[in-house]
């Protein structure tokens, strides 16, 4: 099987043949992430001006999205099954399992916490002094949740696209092949498959920078900058939170495993203005995997992690949650126990783990809770709807940030990462910056 990198000569021209460090001779105009960054702010420009107009472009993002998301369950049915057979050893496979789980569930409670904590010291909600009963409850749509991790059928997880059901039937698969003989044929065919889809989204991306004014237009046209203001002090909170979170938290536990957080937040800086574009973080998974592999984390580990971290490691959504559900229950002058509030956080935590990594999934995910809860009005969160598209910028953007922390961190645990090489890829990002 050959590298990720070999997929994408394009992308990486001068590493393609060698497997060495990034480089490439495009200008920087020329370049993704300055086209993306120039279709984010006409899209900005264009939603101050004419905002009517604006609100029309919602098609070009919604239309990129959906390319992307077309490709995304089989990208993560083929990375993962191609990990797992790569692992072998099946006590390996269940370590590294393991090892990526207490992760997740260690660091999105740190989230938890930490947003409960800004979320009770600054109290964004306070004096707002809403009455559930006059806010609009049926412009919030409510889903039963349910952790349905086992699909009907094998085919209608993939129609679906749920990413949570296929990378359940991957991992299954995956455990069918490491056990069969002549397995190792079917391996290599998902491999060459995953290889296709990759090439695919290497065209998909030539239109990134059209998705990202659609994306941003609409934002700006439909909501406009004004939304900001009256519930300026809760995104002001949501920012800190995250931008603690990553700098702080996320900082501390690369310096720890002895790699720079701000390198590895440059070397995505495509992906991230992507999801900033988008406000979701989906379109960036099929390149945080090949760039992850790229830098030096064994495909075994970056196949298992990666999925499963868009599934059980969204700490941006974490965040989210807690102080979304706080700041309802601040505005709707609802008194919580403490025993309420612990058991709310209980519940967050098993909530965040089914929320989507596509727009709009924390919130979903939200009033399903506070529905499940019965402690807060739901309706409350009728207040959230102006801003939550930018909310869901923040999170989505925490959430791929912690995903690649974790990838590398689980990596260095199993010594299945080359630093050499992460060295080789880092180097030019100075010499090349802007």
């Amino acid at each position: 099987m050959y590298s990720l990198i070999n997929a994408f000569p394009n992308v990486c021209p001068d590493s393609a043949a060698r497997g060495g460090p990034v480089t490439s001779d495009k200008k920087f105009w020329q370049t993704l992430h300055f086209q993306v960054l120039v279709g984010i702010i006409l899209g900005i420009l264009l939603g101050i001006v004419f905002p009517k107009t604006a609100e029309s472009m919602k098609p070009l993002g919604d239309g990129f999205i959906k390319l992307i998301r077309m490709v995304i369950a089989p990208i993560i049915f083929c990375t993962v099954v191609v990990g797992i057979a790569n692992v072998g050893d099946m006590k390996k496979l269940g370590r590294i399992g393991v090892k990526a789980l207490l992760y997740f569930e260690v660091v999105s409670t740190v989230s938890l916490l930490l947003g409960l904590v800004v979320v009770t010291v600054f109290q964004p909600g306070a004096g707002i002094n809403a009455s559930p009963s006059t806010l609009d409850a049926k412009s919030v749509h409510t889903v039963d949740f349910l952790l349905n991790i086992i699909p009907d059928t094998v085919v209608n997880a993939f129609a679906k696209g749920d990413a949570l059901q296929v990378l359940f039937i991957a991992i299954l698969f995956g455990l069918a092949l490491s056990n069969l003989p002549g397995g190792r044929s079917i391996v290599l065919a998902c491999d060459s498959i995953a290889h296709a889809f990759f090439k695919l989204v290497e065209i998909i991306m030539k239109v990134a920078p059209l998705g990202a004014f659609g994306a941003m237009a609409f934002t700006i046209g439909r909501f406009g900058l004004h939304a900001l203001v009256p519930l300026g002090k809760l995104l002001l909170c949501m920012l800190a939170t995250c931008l603690v979170f990553v700098f702080v938290v996320l900082g501390t536990i690369a310096r720890l495993h002895k790699f720079s957080l701000w390198k590895m937040l440059k070397y995505l800086e495509d992906e991230f203005l992507i999801v900033l574009a988008t406000s979701s973080s989906e379109p960036a998974l099929p390149g945080l995997i090949m760039k992850l592999e790229q830098l030096g984390c064994a495909k075994s580990v970056v196949g298992l992690v990666v999925p499963s971290g868009y599934s059980f490691n969204l700490d941006g959504t974490s965040i989210y949650l807690t102080i979304a559900a706080m700041f309802v229950a601040q505005a709707t002058n609802t008194r919580l126990t403490a025993i309420q509030i612990a058991t709310m956080l209980v519940v967050l935590m098993l909530t965040s783990k089914g929320a989507a990594a596509v727009t709009g999934g924390g919130f979903i995910t939200l009033a399903a809770t506070l529905s499940a809860l019965g402690t807060v009005p739901v309706a409350g969160i009728a207040l959230l709807l102006g801003i939550d598209r930018f909310m869901s910028q923040m999170r989505s953007l925490t959430n791929l940030a912690g995903n690649g922390v974790a990838t590398i961190v689980v990596a260095k645990w199993e010594n299945e990462f080359d630093p050499v090489q992460a060295d080789a890829v880092f180097t030019p990002l100075k010499e090349h910056s802007i």
